[in-house]
């Protein structure tokens, strides 16, 4: 499954914003399940941002949220982020 969370996020904020979200990333990065995450920004609006995860399945997903790690660097965050469901299953994936 993957997990995508968008931010709206001040252009005078963004460095901030980026340190913290990587740390976020390094936080869930150390929970079961966690197979890679990244961070973008559109290209079109350099406000608007992406943390995208990807995960062995949603309960994995949902436990690494609550993790406690994740909770103090992820929390932080929730003031920018877009409220809008999150979690995505795979329907199809290009044959590897």
């Amino acid at each position: 499954m993957i997990a995508i969370t968008r931010y709206r996020v001040p252009i005078e904020d963004s460095e901030t914003f980026t340190d913290q979200a990587s740390a976020v990333l390094r936080a869930l990065a150390a929970c079961s399940g966690y197979r890679t995450g990244r961070l973008g920004r559109t290209v079109d609006d350099p406000t608007l941002w992406a943390l995208v995860t990807e995960w062995d399945g949603a309960g994995f997903y949902r436990r690494g949220l609550g993790a406690y790690d994740v909770r103090m660097t992820f929390i932080p965050l929730s003031v920018l982020a877009i409220d809008e469901p999150g979690a995505y299953e795979i329907v199809v994936a290009e044959p590897s």
